[in-house]
């Protein structure tokens, strides 16, 4: 952007000037619409996130519960050598979706079944519950996760939002401002100065 103090003061170059200014005006405005529109995806995405912390929290409880059940009956060592589910066709379904620019991930919940591995030497009620609610516990962190990951995205998209629309509204456009007013001063001198020229030559005549 060429400063209007460096610029000879000449029509040409004060409506460029001008135009320059409306181009960066609009380019203000886009960055301060999408600023606003970032925020509003962000407290979308907050409420999905709280709703999802609420859902993991009570599934943790649950699944703490079913562990002391499990120990209660099996011990710790025996819950320590059960058998794990095995997850090898368990899979985490998730789609994708760009939000101006920004990849945002949709959880979907989980695909496939887990089952037991091996089977156990002492099988209780207490420790297959307690299996249960841990595997329904990885699902519901994973959507936590993905609901953490967008949030971060979206921060990170407003703060560089924020950052270009400050640039232009508190730098650039002040800038060119005070080219502008520099230059309509010079070619209001510039005018004077020719009227006088012409008063002076046609009193000369």
């Amino acid at each position: 952007m060429p400063d209007g103090r460096q610029v000879t003061p000449t029509r040409s170059a004060y409506l460029e000037l001008k135009d320059e200014r409306q181009l960066i005006q609009e380019g203000y405005e886009f960055l301060d619409e999408k600023r606003m529109i970032v925020a509003q995806e962000m407290l979308r995405q907050l409420a999905a996130y709280r709703d999802s912390l609420a859902e993991y929290q009570t599934a943790h409880a649950e699944a703490v519960a079913g562990l002391a059940g499990a120990a209660a009956r099996h011990g710790l060592e025996g819950v320590t050598v059960y058998p794990p589910a095995d997850l090898e066709d368990w899979e985490l379904r998730r789609s994708i979706h760009r939000f101006l620019g920004v990849e945002l991930i949709l959880p979907e919940g989980t695909s496939g079944e887990s089952c037991r591995g091996l089977t156990p030497a002492y099988p209780s009620p207490e420790a297959e519950l307690c299996g249960q609610r841990f595997v329904a516990l990885v699902s519901l962190a994973a959507d936590l996760a993905a609901r953490t990951t967008n949030m971060r995205r979206l921060i990170t998209e407003y703060t560089r939002t924020e950052r270009r629309a400050r640039a232009l509204e508190n730098v650039l456009l002040p800038e060119i401002d005070e080219g502008i007013r520099f230059m309509e001063e010079q070619l209001e001198a510039l005018d004077q100065e020719e009227a006088l020229r012409v008063r002076f030559v046609g009193h000369g005549a």
